[in-house]
């Protein structure tokens, strides 16, 4: 199959299952016209990510990774009223971005965004005992993946889910001698979560307009 063909079938599954919302395409449309990069991801699996929090009930959830907010409104819709979301961006033109895309679809007092790098958020939201969380979705810089999923299990508790993003990354992740750091940290990520007493997961490839890709799921047992 080629890419049109996944892309096709990814549209068709939009068109049957994702009905077509004001709100999300703004964010898209303002993400855009900021200039943002267009790694956000589709909205099949923004809705799976969805589906996952709705599934575990999720009240509390971590997102590491803003961009413009596309998933975060996603997953925040997943809240109940009294739900919390915190979500982690690096670039601080990014986070208004997200903070109006958020605002606009009446999240602003679900979703709070932080700016700086994660490496230095997560310990302070440890220190503030900000945990635990029921969800965390990590989707930012995939060299340091291994180091966010240690500061989520440190956010999370047992029955917790924690789902790491681009992690086939077109196949690359097989090539074990490869240079590229964002493969390297994938990989890693894959041996922490095998090797890990309190994680149990799993990965599933993905093709569609962004090509061939795949997402982790792991469980928080313990």
């Amino acid at each position: 199959m080629t890419q049109d063909q996944w892309k096709a079938v990814e549209e068709y599954v939009v068109d049957r299952l994702l009905p077509a919302d004001e709100v999300l395409s703004a964010a898209l449309a303002e993400s855009d016209a900021a200039g943002l990069p267009q790694i956000e991801v589709s909205p099949p699996h923004a809705k799976l990510l969805q589906l996952l929090a709705r599934s575990i009930g999720a009240r509390a959830i971590l997102e590491v990774g803003t961009l413009g907010g596309y998933s975060t409104i996603w997953l925040g819709r997943a809240l109940p009223e009294d739900g919390r979301l915190v979500t982690l961006e690096y670039a601080e033109a990014h986070a208004e971005v997200a903070r109006a895309n958020l605002a606009r679809a009446g999240l602003a007092k679900v979703a709070e965004v932080r700016v700086g790098p994660a490496l230095d958020s997560l310990p302070k939201l440890v220190e503030e005992g900000a945990g635990p969380f029921d969800l965390v979705f990590i989707d930012a810089d995939k060299v340091n993946n291994p180091r966010y999923v240690e500061w989520a299990l440190k956010l999370t508790r047992p029955g917790s889910l924690i789902v790491v993003d681009n992690v086939v990354r077109g196949g690359a992740v097989t090539d074990g001698s490869g240079d590229d750091p964002s493969v390297r940290g994938t990989r890693e990520t894959f041996d922490l979560v095998a090797s890990h007493p309190r994680l149990d997961g799993t990965a599933v490839q993905t093709v569609g307009g962004k090509g061939w890709d795949g997402m982790l799921i792991a469980r928080v047992t313990d």
